[in-house]
């Protein structure tokens, strides 16, 4: 297999080895999965010994952890970003939210094949991690949610969930078919639906 790095003598600062090993292990990872994706593999497209691959992380579990915390960061800031992005103007919040799924779905990297399509649900600590950026962009959403209409924190994260997960399936449904939808019209297809019902609820003091 053709090395993506340079020499393995080649040394360089422990951050910048360790970024090129979890850039190797994701390749790896999405080409492979997790099961099939051997150490061996991501040392050799990687460039370095196992034994360098080994000094930065133990296991191949490590490794897959390492990225998904990456990922899982990834995603809850670009829709924390989306929610602020705009001043006040709910139906663009939606539509921003909704777009920050399907730009996380076509990052050149498939980290949403991690997030979303994890080969790993049964182990606890991916568990954890999956359920906790879950819960962190329902959470985030329902904030805004909430202060807007005055519902209580149990509705408000009900809906919150509703369109993280509304966002995050059509958006990868959109990216498996590879029609001629562009993405930014797929996006306001969606932002469309969820802001006819998201829009139904009375604002604050209306």
């Amino acid at each position: 297999m053709t090395s993506t790095a340079g020499p393995r003598s080649a040394r360089m600062p422990r951050s910048e080895r360790r970024a090129q090993l979890l850039e190797a292990a994701q390749a790896v990872f999405v080409q492979s999965g997790y099961h099939a994706a051997a150490m061996d593999e991501i040392a050799e497209r990687a460039g370095v010994s196992k034994p360098v691959l080994y000094q930065h992380f133990p296991g191949k579990l490590d490794l897959y952890l390492a990225l998904l915390d990456t990922h899982c960061d990834t995603l809850e800031q670009l829709v924390r970003r989306a929610l602020g992005a705009t001043d006040g103007d709910n139906e663009a919040r939606v539509r921003a939210t909704v777009a920050a799924y399907f730009a996380f779905v076509t990052r050149e990297d498939a980290a949403f094949r991690m997030v979303f399509e994890s080969d790993l649900t049964s182990v606890p600590q991916v568990r954890a991690r999956l359920d906790s950026v879950e819960m962190a962009c329902a959470e985030a959403i329902a904030e805004v949610i909430a202060e807007d209409t005055g519902a209580d924190d149990e509705r408000a994260l009900l809906l919150g969930s509703a369109l993280a997960g509304m966002a995050q399936v059509s958006a990868r449904h959109w990216l498996a078919q590879d029609g001629g939808i562009p993405e930014a019209e797929a996006a306001a297809i969606i932002s469309a639906l969820a802001w006819r019902g998201l829009g139904s609820f009375p604002k604050v003091g209306d």
